[in-house]
């Protein structure tokens, strides 16, 4: 950009200048320079980049939820009973496999997706709960966008952020605490929490079904662990008090075995 001409003064006002002022113009114009300078430098000055530059805010205690989590819906009311202090974070990622899902073909599938959504629009509006969406300009930031997988983006955003994943998923439970960040199944949740029951404790339940042997009847306890009542398929739609005989741990939870008192 060119720069500016000094103005020129004429022969008379130069003259008039000299005869009213102490100091010649040049010697004017240098303080006046001077002076300029001097302002300039001490007004505040835009810092460039100032958006990359802004540290960003910690989420207060993370947690990363997981589509498998977002679908089960257990988790909810878990955090619904105020259990559970945290912030819950949910990357774009996440919304959009749940979005496919519930755009899907299938029934079943496209009604569980629906439901996940559902789910975190009913999250975010409860009050007292914190609720985190991580958007896709925010994936690009952490370089989320350079994974393929969603739960390769989901463990690598829990690391940074120094977070823990709910999932229901074994494999991403697995693949997680392998990788250093703490995983919680809520498969696993569900059993730690199921009624412990040991062989001579006393019960009483409704035999609702056969069971495989003809002569047995199927009952449940209020968390839904099964017992199998010996001699008892006669007896389907009763009240018995029963006593458990055995226990035994499958990969689905416990089963129950028992006799009728």
């Amino acid at each position: 950009m060119a720069r500016k001409k000094e103005p020129v003064l004429t022969k008379q006002e130069r003259e008039q200048v000299e005869r009213n002022l102490p100091f010649s113009p040049r010697v004017i114009g240098i303080i006046a320079d001077e002076v300029a300078k001097t302002v300039v430098r001490r007004l505040p000055h835009p810092t460039r980049n100032n958006k990359k530059r802004k540290k960003t805010k910690n989420i207060e205690n993370p947690v990363y939820l997981d589509t498998s989590a977002i679908i089960d819906g257990r988790i909810f009311e878990v955090i619904h009973l105020g259990l559970m202090k945290s912030t819950f974070v949910i990357l774009e990622s996440i919304l959009l496999e749940l979005k496919h899902i519930a755009d899907s073909q299938d029934i079943v599938k496209r009604e569980r997706g629906r439901k996940g959504l559902e789910y975190l629009e009913k999250l975010k509006k409860e009050k007292g709960v914190k609720v985190d969406f991580v958007s896709e300009e925010k994936e690009k930031t952490m370089e989320l966008n350079k994974l393929k997988e969603v739960d390769e983006r989901l463990i690598k955003a829990a690391k940074i952020s120094k977070a823990r994943i709910i999932t229901c998923d074994y494999n991403l439970e697995k693949k997680a605490n392998i990788s250093g960040v703490t995983a919680i199944n809520v498969n696993t949740l569900a059993n730690v929490l199921k009624v412990t029951a040991v062989p001579g404790e006393s019960l009483r339940i409704k035999i609702l079904h056969v069971g495989k042997d003809q002569s047995q009847g199927v009952g449940y306890l209020d968390d839904g662990t099964m017992i199998v009542v010996e001699n008892s398929s006669q007896d389907v739609g009763k009240e018995k008090d029963v006593v458990v005989s055995r226990v035994i741990q499958t990969t689905a939870g416990r089963i129950l075995f028992a006799k009728k008192i």
